[in-house]
């Protein structure tokens, strides 16, 4: 089978669930994982035809589209600010607006390289790794409840060549959380808290696509329809605690929770409180400051 038959029979087996653009898109980076041949390659290479093993998995991978399984964990990577990143079904894909949030955090911070950074509910990692390629000489700790998680996070450092301590946290348990946060603080004073908890209320899983609802991880995802702001006052409580004096706290949030997440800073006395909208004009981010 020829590339161009095989990008035929691939665009009339997705045509019904997908946009053509992104069928398109689906095509190339399927060919570039599972055959190493660029866009440009395979318009240069036309006589190129797949041997029988890539072709069963480039049948495989398109089976997994069809029931709507994210690229993204298909290939088993993601890009994030630049930089590459394992993904499996037991961390969430990482956003483009983590990215913005990730950029504000430097925004804010310029040319202050020796901070002590904590970031809460790492997933991939890819905040933490994300910063510690930035701020070269800080000190980042990245925690998350889920050892799977941080399984892939700490991969994800070694490949990304950056040094970053992962410790295992259950952030609403209080005297576990107080113990990990001891051990940071033996050596550290702690600069920056930075979070993307999970803020999706179930309510809300109507509204939301099937790759995301079927296929990524629901403990990074949901929260109680009437605590929707559970692991938010759970961080807050412990940033009033154990930042620095000045230190700064960032969150992703949930765009339609803005106004009840910044009543929650100042209930807690942060001061200079700032949401921020995304690309999109969303609020999705917010920060404060320990006074």
């Amino acid at each position: 089978m020829s590339m161009q038959q095989l990008k035929s029979e691939f665009d009339l087996t997705l045509n019904h669930l997908y946009p053509s653009t992104e069928i398109s898109n689906f095509f190339y980076l399927l060919t570039s994982a599972l055959f190493g041949l660029t866009k440009v390659d395979i318009a240069l290479n036309r006589d190129f035809k797949p041997s029988s093993s890539q072709l069963k998995s480039f049948n495989e991978a398109t089976e997994r589209l069809k029931h709507f399984e994210p690229i993204q964990y298909i290939i088993g990577t993601t890009h994030f600010f630049g930089y590459d990143f394992k993904v499996d079904h037991n961390v969430l894909i990482p956003r483009p607006e983590t990215e913005e949030l990730v950029e504000w955090i430097i925004k804010n911070h310029p040319n202050n390289e020796h901070l002590t950074i904590v970031d809460i509910g790492t997933g991939s990692g890819c905040i933490a790794i994300a910063l510690k390629k930035h701020f070269k000489s800080c000190n980042v700790y990245a925690l998350d409840i889920s050892k799977k998680a941080l399984n892939i996070a700490e991969l994800n450092a070694r490949n990304n060549n950056t040094h970053i301590q992962f410790l295992e946290i259950d952030i609403l348990n209080h005297q576990k959380s107080q113990a990990v946060f001891s051990q940071i603080a033996q050596n550290k004073t702690i600069d920056i808290i930075v979070s993307n908890p999970p803020y999706v209320r179930y309510q809300e899983q109507k509204d939301m696509q099937r790759n995301v609802l079927d296929h990524e991880p629901a403990l990074a995802l949901y929260v109680d329809n009437h605590k929707p702001l559970v692991f938010y006052d759970a961080i807050c409580r412990i940033a009033r605690q154990w930042l620095n004096k000045n230190g700064a706290l960032y969150f992703e949030i949930n765009e339609y929770l803005g106004l009840e997440t910044k009543q929650l800073f100042q209930q807690y006395n942060f001061g200079d409180v700032e949401l921020k909208k995304d690309f999109f004009g969303a609020h999705r981010m917010i920060c404060g400051q320990k006074k």
